[in-house]
């Protein structure tokens, strides 16, 4: 595709992939508006004729993000809660893994200090994703495939959790890929914890 010739929203989209991409290998709150242009070969006066701001590059960044996520979790398709939360888990494993850029941007957002739209639109977004996973965790204690007495929002935290750390491990390393590897054997783990019947 030439580049010269995108459209407005092919323009935005471009952008975005520019910055999770930088993210990768820069840290997310170094990357200036003239990096990304460079990385797309454009101007700066041309990423602002798409963008009023900075800020509203970022918060385009998180609502590309809360998209594609929630996209990835609403494809599931298991009538079985266990299941359907071990295809949450791995879902989110592979976006991670497809997108490293994204956990240093979303780790840089929640460290900015005071209130933004981009923080803002992460917040909503762990609440769409949170009232995903207790869905899954409701109906696996509804089916009697869980503890009776599960606490569902600290089993809900706990998951997210443990992608989290997940997450730490292999930013210290680089290795994303290797999340696949452990992913499977510390989710055989949470199910434990959850005392969930298999």
């Amino acid at each position: 595709m030439n580049r010269k010739n995108l459209t407005a929203d092919q323009r935005r989209s471009a952008t975005v992939e520019a910055v999770v991409a930088l993210a990768a290998s820069s840290n997310p709150a170094d990357i200036t508006t003239a990096q990304i242009g460079a990385h797309m070969d454009v101007t700066q006066g041309a990423l602002f004729r798409h963008f009023a701001s900075k800020e509203e590059i970022w918060t385009a960044v998180m609502d590309w993000t809360a998209k594609n996520l929630l996209a990835r979790l609403d494809q599931i398709e298991t009538d079985n809660p266990i299941d359907g939360l071990k295809a949450m888990f791995t879902a989110h494993v592979e976006f991670v893994i497809a997108h490293p850029g994204i956990p240093p941007i979303l780790f840089g957002e929640l460290q900015r200090s005071g209130e933004t739209q981009a923080k803002a639109r992460l917040q909503e977004l762990m609440a769409e994703y949170g009232a995903r996973l207790a869905a899954r965790l409701t109906a696996a204690k509804a089916a009697g495939m869980v503890a009776d007495d599960i606490d569902i929002p600290a089993a809900a935290i706990l998951f997210l959790g443990i992608i989290q750390g997940l997450v730490m491990q292999v930013m210290m390393t680089g290795d994303f890929g290797a999340m696949r590897e452990m992913s499977g054997r510390i989710f055989d783990i949470y199910l434990n914890g959850i005392g969930a019947k298999r």
